[in-house]
């Protein structure tokens, strides 16, 4: 019979991923920091638990009640996926881009945060 390891050592496995994981969500948010400088919002908003996915849905060009749409279990899967599409629509990419910001999206978000996309969307409140 195997036995688990010892508990004084979980520690040793833990912290590494934890520091990785600080480090990654860190790059995140400085991406998606970026990503709203480009597309002419509030840098800071970024950090703002709800108040990003606002200002993510309105980049996207979508309406404001899509965040409502988030409650809803499997369309919320939906919505996210359109509002990745519309993000990379905004930014003149095309529909593999979204695979990737789907699939990697710290990467993902890096390339548009620090890469040349420009932002081509509407500066418009949001749609209703």
């Amino acid at each position: 019979m195997q036995s688990c390891p010892p508990l004084g050592m979980m520690p040793m496995f833990i912290i590494p991923l934890l520091i990785i994981a600080l480090h990654v969500s860190m790059i995140r948010y400085v991406a998606l920091w970026f990503v709203f400088k480009k597309a002419g919002e509030p840098g800071w908003a970024a950090i703002i638990p709800v108040y990003n996915i606002l200002i993510t849905i309105k980049i996207a060009s979508k309406p404001w009640w899509y965040i409502l749409l988030f409650l809803v279990p499997v369309v919320n899967i939906v919505i996210a996926i359109m509002m990745l599409h519309g993000i990379s629509k905004n930014f003149g990419k095309g529909g593999w881009f979204t695979v990737g910001l789907l699939f990697f999206r710290t990467i993902f978000l890096a390339i548009l945060g620090f890469g040349a996309a420009q932002y081509t969307g509407t500066k418009e409140p949001f749609q209703g």
